[in-house]
């Protein structure tokens, strides 16, 4: 289980695959009454390691790293320690990075820009048993939560959509019929709500579904 959270200063597991970026947060942490580092991991493995020896209050957790991306590390801690009190800390805010994240378990999602004083907050919140989740997050949860989630095949034909490529060659590429691509488009312009191809695109760059 994990630690329980009393008068002791609240011990952090910083996760993050850059080491600049691991100091600049070790360095807020140390620096701040209350709170403690207990560790640092620059990869899901060392993530999942020092988790199990140290069982911090907190793990503070980068979505984009090598290998094992953040999610995976998400699922793997929870899967330790359903407990585990997680604060995604990232460069991005994707509307579909911020719901997988929320709907894997996180406690928090907080963009590494953040205030100095926003991501202590965010700490102490998660630590407490609350979740952290900034205005701007919000809204993108908001609408993530309220839009069907696209399917894989869904999501290859958007990535085709993408480079240009009509249903013909859509669907010769994928070995499906025309019709079969033409009604996999329209089921992505209705989640996506978009009411062209061109749309559905620039829906998808803005929600993460594309890169």
């Amino acid at each position: 289980m994990a630690a329980p959270i009393h008068d002791d200063p609240v011990r952090v597991l910083v996760v993050d695959d850059h080491p600049a970026l691991r100091a600049g947060l070790a360095a807020i942490i140390e620096a701040q009454p209350g709170l403690a580092l207990a560790g640092e991991a620059a990869n899901g493995d060392e993530a999942l390691e020092r988790y199990r020896a140290l069982r911090p209050d907190v793990v503070t957790l980068d979505l984009r790293m090598p290998g094992v991306d953040g999610l995976q590390v998400l699922q793997q801690l929870l899967a330790v320690d359903r407990e585990a009190r997680v604060l995604v800390m990232t460069m991005f805010d994707h509307e579909q990075d911020v719901v997988l994240s929320i709907r894997a378990g996180a406690r928090g999602y907080i963009l590494k820009s953040a205030a100095r004083a926003e991501v202590v907050s965010a700490i102490e919140a998660v630590a407490a048993g609350r979740r952290w989740v900034p205005d701007y997050v919000a809204v993108k949860l908001a609408s993530g939560m309220s839009t069907e989630n696209l399917t894989p095949r869904e999501q290859e034909v958007l990535e085709h959509i993408q480079l240009g490529l009509g249903n013909k060659e859509i669907g010769r590429l994928l070995g499906m019929t025309e019709g079969t691509v033409k009604t996999h488009v329209r089921e992505i312009l209705a989640k996506l709500g978009a009411i062209s191809r061109t749309e559905a695109v620039n829906l998808g760059r803005q929600r993460g579904l594309l890169k």
